[in-house]
């Protein structure tokens, strides 16, 4: 099977040999443990040849005689007729027809689906049945749409297999409105009517009668009622299209805590399914596959983590309060699953919980971030109170680290009143050695990957300069200069809304007077890698 070009909405059909159907199909459920019908509330009945196939005959009776054409071919299914004496519909038992709407709705029995997985077996004592099933077999050594001869070796209860010019499997990305990610998405051309997830097998969460999703994964699955097609997304989005009529739906979260799926998932990397799997996957399936066999290859590299799991108080014990603070009060409890202490959070608003608990997550995340992001290396020519200065600020509990006010008159004391001159002389005189003997400078670092888009270049020039009390405010680099350089570092965790522009004239020894104006430092937490782990 070759890939499908997707971006192009007109070239694409994911069953170029059928036509949508006019009208929704209402006979089918997308939940394959439903006994009555969704539509009419009447007991589904079985197929003939695949059990686990249900329809409502009500409604397929309906469906049948509200069809106006006989020229189309809207289902690939296989059919027979129970009353052979039927004035409006004479159709040989010997003869599997293609169009159901050529049958009469009171006499037509369904074998089996072609759009939906399904085992083809014989399940009944009925010798007709039995020679229509190896009819429906030999039948099956070609494809009923395009007559392309399949290598098919059928046994009892087995696969039926699809052919794979007629039914064209694809995906894509897309770039989702409610989470900062991009969304995988696959385009199965067939009426998927589990009722488990296929990455993490949990139960799935029907929201309407063609959509369900993953509480789990974060996945969501959604049907075509004109096509007969499912779309899995695998994330939040606010609509999905069918590749065939091009109709869009609505994607409905009926979760209690939608808004934490939402942040979970936004902070939880999905990345084990990759498009060029599903590329190559898709690229080697042969002249025919069965649904079954293609969804695990599909999800078998998948990985499922689960983001979250809601507890029953009923698994704690000896729970005590410790202390309050955060968004709510902190208590100790012994966890009898685990055998282990844990600790509880209540919120104080039980009303608007998951605002506490996202903001709690936010905050951890925050510090998560702040205390393992890439530091920078301390070299053998550090001063030591420079590293020292460093490294307090990468204490992991902000209210250690020095407050700006102590970092500004630290570097003051060392360049306008000369504290630590002589360790800084030391660092001067063993950068020069290390140059000199070649183990620092630009032309022994390592050379740039061909496809770097990030560069760096060294501060020793810049770090000399300023260390002088004797040099002016300009930095130069090669032939230009640049008289109003200010350092700029986003990722610092300082609490901006109380910092002002500061003036700051100082003396030095030569009379020279330095202006440091408007000391800014911003944080961009939009431009910080997210990442958060709940299990």
């Amino acid at each position: 099977m070759e890939l499908v070009n997707t971006n192009d909405e007109n070239s694409f059909d994911p069953t170029p040999r059928l036509k949508s159907s006019p009208i929704p199909i209402k006979f089918l459920s997308f939940n394959q443990a439903d006994r009555k019908c969704f539509n009419c509330g009447e007991e589904y009945i079985e197929a003939a040849l695949c059990r686990r196939q249900k329809y409502c005959k009500k409604c397929l009776s309906r469906y049948i005689n509200d069809i106006t054409d006989n020229d189309n071919t809207y289902l690939d299914v296989y059919i027979y007729t129970m009353d052979l004496e039927c004035s409006n519909h004479e159709i040989s038992r010997t003869i599997v027809p293609q169009n159901i709407q050529e049958c009469c709705g009171n006499c037509v029995r369904i074998l089996c689906f072609k759009q939906m997985a399904g085992l083809i077996g014989y399940y009944s004592n009925e010798n007709t049945l039995y020679d229509i099933r190896n009819k429906v077999i030999e039948s099956e050594c070609y494809c009923k749409l395009c007559r392309k001869p399949l290598s098919l070796t059928y046994i009892v209860f087995d696969d039926l297999s699809l052919c794979s010019d007629c039914y064209l499997i694809s995906s894509e990305w897309i770039e989702s409105t409610l989470v900062k990610k991009r969304i995988l998405i696959l385009y199965l051309p067939w009426w998927h009517d589990n009722l488990s997830c296929n990455a993490c097998y949990s139960k799935l969460t029907f929201t309407s009668d063609c959509q369900k999703y993953c509480a789990n994964c974060c996945i969501f699955y959604v049907g075509c009622r004109y096509c007969l097609t499912t779309n899995i997304i695998f994330g939040p989005i606010l609509e999905s299209k069918c590749k065939k009529c091009k109709r869009i739906s609505l994607i409905i979260n009926s979760s209690e805590y939608s808004d934490i799926d939402d942040f979970l998932f936004n902070n939880v990397l999905h990345g084990d399914f990759e498009l060029p799997d599903t590329v190559y996957i898709v690229k080697n399936i042969g002249e025919n596959f069965n649904i079954r066999d293609i969804l695990n290859t599909l999800f078998k590299t998948r990985k499922s983590k689960s983001q979250i799991n809601w507890t029953p108080y009923s698994q704690f014990e000896d729970v005590k309060e410790m202390t309050k603070g955060g968004y709510g009060i902190i208590h100790k409890a012994t966890w009898l699953s685990n055998n282990e202490t844990v600790i509880l959070k209540r919120f104080e608003n039980s009303k608007n919980s998951s605002n506490y608990f996202l903001n709690e997550l936010k905050s951890y995340r925050h510090c998560i971030d702040k205390s393992l992001y890439k530091r920078p290396e301390i070299t053998e020519d550090t001063p030591e109170c420079y590293a020292n200065l460093m490294k307090s600020c990468w204490d992991h509990d902000p209210k250690k680290r020095p407050s700006i006010k102590v970092i500004r008159n630290t570097f003051g004391s060392w360049a306008f009143r000369g504290k630590n001159k002589a360790e800084f002389e030391q660092a001067e005189a063993k950068r020069k050695k290390l140059i000199e003997l070649k183990k620092i400078g630009p032309e022994f670092a390592e050379k740039y990957h061909s496809e770097a888009i990030y560069t760096s270049r060294l501060l020793s020039d810049i770090i000399s300069k300023c260390s002088s009390t004797n040099s002016f405010s300009t930095i130069s680099y090669g032939n230009k200069q640049d008289s109003n350089y200010i350092s700029e570092e986003l990722e610092l965790d300082i609490d901006t809304e109380s910092l002002s522009s500061q003036n700051l004239s100082i003396k030095t020894q030569n009379s020279l007077k330095r202006n440091i104006e408007e000391l800014n430092f911003e944080t961009d937490d939009d431009n910080v890698e997210k990442r958060i782990k709940t299990r």
